[in-house]
């Protein structure tokens, strides 16, 4: 059986490289750009929080997973989870489209001016060894972080999406496949594409994170390719601080996921005020 595979595998890579594969393969990929995009937004809706009511949504997503489930923040007698930087911060949200529900939040804090930090820089700066990527040295306007990504757990009903790291966007890849999309994590990844899209738009040139190594790694299964800027430290547990631009977000993407990223981007240009998108 395994010299019949193995015959079949060599089969399928000299196939694969003539004219006629290559051509199958191109079409393949094509088919897999198109599910990917039309299935996202035949479900699923990125939605910037514009008013009050959306923000308040979003602390409460946040309350449930940050403070009531993972035990990260103190439970509040409000049940809005909310710090200083969300007041320089723009709000990302997915809305399950047939239930009208909201199934996942994450935030861009943007700082404009000279005394607004991002939280890496005022709790984990000394995690920094990566100085010529130290957000120190860059404008304030071209500076964010993505942070607080949460998905509420009764969007992780699955068994597939009962692990740890769920909750915070990690995609579990021993589950997971390019041939499964039926099952992927769309909520977790459309999440990262709304919080991308908002800083493309915006003209944001450097973005950090402080997130777990296997998050960094789940998110190269898309090809988004993180890079690490410092060791891991304890800060909420285990955590690297990360660093992204444009180029090696765009360079990466696999072609499905860079069709959704354009969907999704065109969804936030159409929200954002006139004076936050930038030429």
């Amino acid at each position: 059986m395994t010299q019949k595979r193995s015959i079949f595998d060599n089969l399928s890579k000299k196939v694969k490289k003539t004219k006629l594969g290559k051509l199958v393969t191109g079409y393949q990929q094509l088919r897999e750009a198109n599910y990917i995009s039309s299935h996202f937004s035949t479900f699923l809706q990125p939605v910037l929080a514009i008013d009050e009511d959306l923000r308040e949504s979003v602390f409460k997503i946040r309350h449930n997973v940050y403070c009531e489930e993972l035990g990260f923040e103190p439970v509040k007698e409000n049940g809005l989870e909310v710090d200083d930087f969300d007041k320089f911060s723009r709000h990302c949200l997915i809305r399950h489209i047939n239930s009208d529900q909201l199934a996942g939040t994450v935030r861009i804090v943007r700082p404009l001016e000279s005394h607004e930090q991002l939280p890496i820089e005022k709790y984990c700066l000394s995690s920094i060894s990566r100085q010529d990527l130290n957000p120190y040295h860059f404008d304030r306007k071209n500076v964010c972080e993505i942070s607080r990504l949460a998905v509420p757990s009764y969007f992780r009903r699955r068994q597939m999406d009962r692990f740890a790291g769920a909750a915070t966007g990690v995609i579990n890849q021993q589950t997971y496949s390019e041939t499964e999309l039926r099952c992927f994590p769309f909520i977790a990844v459309g999440l990262y594409f709304a919080a991308a899209a908002t800083a493309l738009e915006s003209n944001i040139e450097h973005a950090y994170v402080m997130m777990e190594p296997r998050l960094a790694r789940s998110m190269s299964f898309v090809g988004i390719k993180f890079e690490q800027i410092g060791p891991v430290v304890d800060y909420h547990g285990r955590r690297a601080p990360y660093y992204i631009n444009q180029d090696l977000l765009q360079k990466n993407l696999k072609p499905g996921f860079a069709k959704m990223l354009t969907t999704i981007r065109q969804s936030i240009r159409d929200q954002l005020p006139a004076s936050d998108i930038t030429p």
